[in-house]
């Protein structure tokens, strides 16, 4: 029972180490179901531990983000979409006297056009949460259990040991979609790039790239854990509803990513660290020590476009 407080199950933490539900219902029922799907797996028994920690997607994203939504992404497309269709109307009329107005309104209809996009981007991944069968929770890392840490394990052993729970619980549990990509296959390549343009243009988030091994090093040491690639719809949520445009563009592509990836390998490494020394029953400061070590990089400034 990992974090788990007297006369409860376990705990859900978001990324940064808070509860991720305000009320815990929710979260008891979730991980209620989890006991029990492990308990079908026969998980516990082949981990031989009573808890075990999961890295794992809950979505929708809106059901945790209502409020985010509601202040900040929500006004931004009303406004844009509301000015700029007036701008549009306006031009238009212009347009009819004026032939040289005509270039002005091409260029408030792509961006008219470019705010609805945001709008149907961010309406894309808000569903209503109504009851416990509206959540999805795909788990994509078992990261411990009493007495082991799971990095001698690879991705593949992971999501094929992890997916044992959406067999037997489908209606809340996801298998977590992979494709394993050969580097030195052109045709393998091309097929995983075609892979994730099918998965974005269907209303998929992207996908996240790891090596096969869970801790790799290559010529200039520890690799980087993971890298998001997100679909292009999806990043105009993050960037704005104009990011396409040819001047952003340059702007987005002239960033510098060493300090983020720099601080990527650090957080990995803490994080790693935290597990080992929680499942050797080291001395609870011994532990904090890593996690705060993990909270002061995330608070560290990076560059907004990143």
């Amino acid at each position: 029972r990992f974090g788990a407080e007297p006369g409860r199950r376990g705990i859900m933490y978001t990324r940064t180490g808070r509860s991720f539900f305000s009320e815990t219902a929710v979260e008891s029922e979730i991980l209620s179901r989890l006991a029990a799907a492990a308990a079908e797996a026969g998980l516990w028994e082949r981990l031989k531990s009573g808890w075990f920690c999961l890295d794992a997607e809950l979505m929708p994203w809106s059901a945790k983000a209502q409020e985010l939504l509601r202040v900040q992404y929500v006004p931004v497309g009303t406004a844009a979409e509301a000015g700029l269709t007036a701008a549009v109307e306006s031009l238009a009329r212009c347009a009819k006297r004026d032939p040289g107005a005509g270039e002005l309104l091409e260029r408030f209809g792509t961006r008219r056009d470019h705010a609805r996009r945001y709008i149907d981007a961010y309406r894309g991944y808000c569903r209503p949460v109504e009851s416990i069968e509206d959540y999805k929770l795909a788990p994509f890392h078992l990261l411990a259990s009493e007495g082991r840490v799971f990095t001698d394990q690879d991705h593949l052993w992971h999501l094929e040991t992890l997916a044992e729970l959406a067999r037997h619980d489908e209606s809340i549990f996801l298998r977590t979609k992979y494709r394993v990509v050969e580097l030195e296959d052109a045709a393998n390549e091309d097929a995983a790039a075609m892979w994730w343009n099918e998965l974005v243009s269907s209303g998929g988030e992207g996908m996240v790239v790891k090596p096969l091994q869970w801790i790799h090093r290559g010529p200039r040491g520890l690799t980087q854990p993971a890298i998001k690639c997100r679909g292009p719809e999806y990043l105009r949520i993050i960037y704005g509803p104009e990011y396409r445009s040819p001047e952003n563009l340059r702007r987005l592509r002239n960033r510098n990513l060493g300090a983020k990836r720099k601080a990527a390998r650090r957080e990995f490494a803490l994080g790693l660290e935290a597990l080992h020394r929680f499942v050797d029953k080291e001395s609870l400061y011994r532990v904090h020590e890593c996690v705060f070590g993990v909270l002061a990089l995330e608070s560290e400034p990076v560059d907004p476009r990143l």
